[in-house]
């Protein structure tokens, strides 16, 4: 299981809407065939290990990470597979929560007689799909905040100099961190001071969708993002009425996407989250700045936090940082990081950790609302 855990990994960044998989054929003891779930539209995972394996697949054990599907999508159901292939035993690492999946497989083969085992490596596989069972169960994605700060927590001089905060190493990890999500996401403010790209150039791996939360779309026509619409999709969430800031966005390739206003008059976050997840982006990135973490934050949105820390003081009261007012006023109200994890690269430390939602004794901010049935194809 651990072999097709990491099998699976191969997938992220590139499988969305549909989860990551990993399979492995076991015959006397020794892999017969290996597969991975690459992207959505292409041979499932265990339909690649049965093909490698072969006639040797008869009598063999297939290990998957995820329950196998009985139903028809873009590929053929794998339990048809598993069975035509003559596997005798199957090790599932976790059931599939997704409705359409949800014990149908595990049922189907056990009642053509094969030997099932469930729950292998379980924690293991449901934190390799994190993205998928969020956006299953909440009906949001799965949101990563990083940023790139100096020693002293400045994430830009107070001139607004941010470039080159991070060391070579840690620019192409962040790169890496893009080709691994879905959509990438930053405030026009952002837009505005850094003009990026968004794009992954230090890293294989494939460009996620980029997202900007512009409110009143004063996102200029000649920004990099609008530079690069044919090397990704740029979405240009907004408030404002349809006009010729619209259509001219529109001309130069951005999709904009119109909500109604929150209460502060600006883009809704959750309805954004909830629009991603119908367009099948399960996995968001978001790279600032300090409004749009800190809206992330209040808003209880954000999963996960990635930040690097370069060996450098900044200083200055009006330099950027990471985040601004949370509405904390004292100490034990702080938002608490678990799991936290730290590791050089080059010159930096990479910290990484899960954002703790509801302290024990707390009453959650409000409910995220069923979830929304995603599709296996």
């Amino acid at each position: 299981m651990g072999v097709a855990l990491q099998l699976a990994r191969r997938g992220v960044g590139g499988t969305h809407p549909n989860p990551r998989v990993g399979a492995v054929l076991l015959r006397g003891g020794m892999i017969a065939g290996k597969g991975w779930h690459a992207c959505a539209g292409g041979a499932h995972a265990e339909a690649r290990a049965l093909g490698e394996a072969g006639e040797r697949a008869r009598g063999g054990t297939l290990v998957v990470t995820l329950e196998p599907c009985a139903h028809q999508g873009r590929t053929p159901p794998c339990v048809e597979s598993i069975l035509d292939s003559g596997v005798r035993r199957v090790v599932v690492g976790m059931i599939d929560p997704n409705p359409i999946v949800h014990g149908r497989g595990i049922a189907a083969m056990r009642d053509a007689g094969l030997d099932v085992a469930v729950g292998v490596m379980e924690p293991e596989c449901r934190a390799l799909n994190r993205p998928y069972l969020q956006a299953l169960a909440t009906g949001l994605p799965w949101v990563t905040l990083k940023a790139m700060l100096s020693l002293d927590g400045r994430t830009a001089t107070e001139s607004g100099d941010s470039r080159g905060l991070g060391g070579d190493a840690e620019q192409r990890l962040c790169h890496r961190l893009r080709a691994e999500h879905d959509a990438v996401l930053i405030g026009v403010g952002t837009a505005l001071v850094d003009d990026p790209r968004l794009t992954v150039r230090l890293a294989r791996g494939k460009t996620p969708w980029r997202v900007v939360l512009d409110s009143s779309l004063r996102l200029p026509p000649g920004a990099a993002l609008l530079n690069t619409t044919s090397e990704a999709p740029l979405v240009v969430a907004t408030v404002s009425p349809a006009g010729e800031r619209t259509a001219a966005l529109e001309a130069r390739g951005a999709r904009v996407w119109r909500f109604d206003a929150d209460a502060r008059g600006r883009v809704p976050i959750r309805a954004v989250l909830e629009r991603l997840v119908r367009e099948g982006r399960y996995a968001l990135l978001v790279e600032g700045g300090t409004e749009t973490h800190t809206s992330f934050l209040r808003e209880g949105l954000a999963d996960r936090i990635a930040i690097g820390i370069a060996p450098l003081l900044v200083g200055g009261a009006a330099a950027r940082t990471f985040t601004g007012d949370l509405g904390r006023e004292h100490l034990h109200d702080a938002l608490e990081i678990d799991d936290l994890r730290a590791r050089r690269v080059g010159r930096d430390l990479w910290l990484e950790g899960l954002i703790r939602r509801v302290r024990p004794g707390e009453v959650a901010g409000g409910s995220p609302g069923p979830g929304r049935a995603g599709r296996r194809v």
